[in-house]
């Protein structure tokens, strides 16, 4: 697997990588829930990715939403793709639906409808993933803007319970914005497609699977993460990914992370 970032910083709240596989034998990979909504813009010709969520399939290119559970993702031969995380205030922006920011998988043509192909075609037609990684930003930039931004409290909350690791409050961070739990509850569902609640739990599995995936004993994961016990761990790392501690510690979608998203990107490989 070749994997490409971009020399320079794209739109804000948004991120991007390359993929290219070589391999001809088959690819079966489970996608591990992240923070982030998922866009994959599939450029490989030919029958390109298969998306399995719980029996449903999608194939090509797809936005994936902040609750993918139980996904996997196939494919054979030579392949690329470009995949965009987007913060879920970016990606309410860009792709406007708060059912798009939580649900599982969707097409893409069903979100953008024909500016997908568009978008694709203008991908595919570029020499290099810099000018892949331009076309994109440019793409994306235009949509940032076409659309009421997420209400700054909302952000301030997405954020801080990001930083947090999900070890926060509902109650002190509606002091923080000054809203009711209950505007603040309301407002965060709305638009970022889930509750605060869910979306702490979000991020405190994000923290608990990358240090499975470090090497971390699941005992230590979960006294360092905040769960009741190993147990807890146990379930957790089940709803979100249908997946067991033991298997999400391997995951590949996970060990590349560190390569495919630095702190910040300072080469792009061609």
């Amino acid at each position: 697997m070749d994997i490409a970032v971009p020399r320079r910083s794209g739109p804000p709240g948004i991120s991007m990588a390359g993929f290219r596989q070589r391999a001809s034998a088959l690819v079966d990979i489970a996608m591990v829930a992240h923070p982030s909504v998922t866009l994959i813009i599939d450029l490989t010709e030919g029958e390109g990715l298969v998306y399995d969520a719980q029996g449903r399939h999608e194939r090509g290119s797809v936005v994936i939403g902040l609750l993918p559970g139980d996904l996997r993702a196939t494919g054979r031969g030579v392949g690329e793709c470009l995949q965009i995380r987007l913060e879920p205030a970016a990606a309410a922006a860009v792709f406007g639906a708060a059912t798009e920011l939580k649900g599982t998988v969707v097409s893409l043509e069903d979100v953008w409808g024909r500016d997908a192909g568009r978008a694709e075609d203008r991908l595919r037609a570029a020499t290099s993933w810099d000018e892949r990684f331009t076309v994109a930003a440019e793409i994306l930039g235009r949509r940032l803007g076409a659309r009421p931004p997420v209400d700054p409290e909302v952000v301030h909350t997405w954020r801080r319970t990001l930083n947090s690791r999900g070890r926060v409050r509902v109650d002190g961070l509606a002091d923080e914005v000054g809203w009711s739990r209950k505007r603040l509850w309301s407002r965060f569902r709305s638009q970022l497609g889930i509750t605060p609640k869910r979306a702490a739990r979000l991020a405190r599995f994000d923290h608990a699977v990358h240090l499975l995936a470090a090497g971390h004993t699941a005992a230590g994961v979960a006294a360092e993460s905040g769960y009741v016990d190993q147990s807890h761990l146990h379930r957790e790392v089940k709803a979100f990914a249908g997946l067991t501690p033991t298997a999400v510690a391997v995951a590949p979608w996970l060990a590349i992370d560190d390569v495919a998203w630095p702190v910040r990107a300072v080469s792009s490989a061609e």
